[in-house]
């Protein structure tokens, strides 16, 4: 054998050799003939992980490289029958088309228009400002007849425990347990009725005499009052920017259905 020709044949099977390996780490795997680029498996796993609702595991690699093979396989088949060519495909695949430029859309103006930290504290100032004001711990019984209602303030009066009988008698299960207690609220998370003889309360003070409301009467006391709490700007900044965001995107649609030029009513 010629020395030279060797060397040649030698030198071009590594050259082959060289551009194959790059060409392979592409690919996931070979499918009757036909490539299946690695892409596939990143764009899988993007959409799996979105929004970083899950992290990029081994064991999520690993099925994300076995779905875009089977993937292949089956629409290798699909292809092979002609499938594609019929109308129902099509259409399919032009809602699909639509969904995916639409996400993407979307996604890409929500990327350029993000919730800025000012629009996410004048937002934090309204909320708080709304809450302001006095907050008040009472405690309730709960009964069905205005008698059983006055007999038990009567009790009360004489010396009997509120709590002890909250927990014997009062129909509101929540609150019975805790003696009646329900925690920190301002008069007006509570029904009119409830809400206006509270704050005609003084501290440690019962209303004397039932209070009707849709529930059936109560005795409430007093036991505190404070400012109203509200949570600091970093704890609830999250929530508050999802929410302008979500504004801001039905914004966004709104004034691309404004432009539209359509003859199709809305709404009906």
């Amino acid at each position: 054998m010629n020395p030279k020709l060797s060397a040649t044949r030698l030198a071009l099977a590594s050259v082959a050799l060289a551009l194959w390996l790059p060409a392979q780490a592409q690919n996931v795997a070979i499918v009757n003939g036909k490539p299946v680029p690695k892409a596939r498996v990143d764009t899988l796993l993007q959409q799996a992980t979105r929004g970083g609702q899950q992290p990029v595991t081994p064991e999520l690699e690993a099925r994300a490289r076995e779905e875009v093979v089977l993937r292949e396989i089956f629409t290798q088949e699909a292809e092979r029958r002609g499938i594609a060519q019929g109308a129902a495909y099509k259409a399919q695949m032009e809602l699909a088309r639509q969904t995916i430029l639409i996400r993407e859309l979307f996604a890409d103006w929500q990327k350029n228009h993000p919730v800025t930290e000012a629009e996410a504290r004048a937002e934090y100032d309204k909320f708080k400002a709304q809450a302001s004001g006095t907050e008040y711990r009472a405690r309730h019984i709960l009964v069905a007849a205005e008698d059983e209602a006055k007999k038990l303030i009567a009790q009360i009066k004489g010396g009997a425990s509120f709590d002890e009988l909250a927990k014997k008698h009062s129909t509101d299960t929540g609150s019975a347990a805790n003696g009646g207690d329900l925690d920190f609220a301002k008069p007006d998370a509570y029904v009119a009725e409830f809400g206006q003889a509270l704050a005609r309360l003084q501290k440690g003070q019962m209303t004397d005499a039932p209070v009707k409301t849709q529930f059936g009467w109560h005795i409430i006391r007093l036991e505190d009052t404070r400012d109203a709490q509200f949570p600091a700007f970093d704890d609830v900044r999250p929530q508050i920017e999802q929410q302008i965001g979500q504004v801001k995107m039905q914004q966004y649609q709104q004034s691309l259905r404004d432009k539209a030029k359509t003859d199709f009513k809305f709404g009906q």
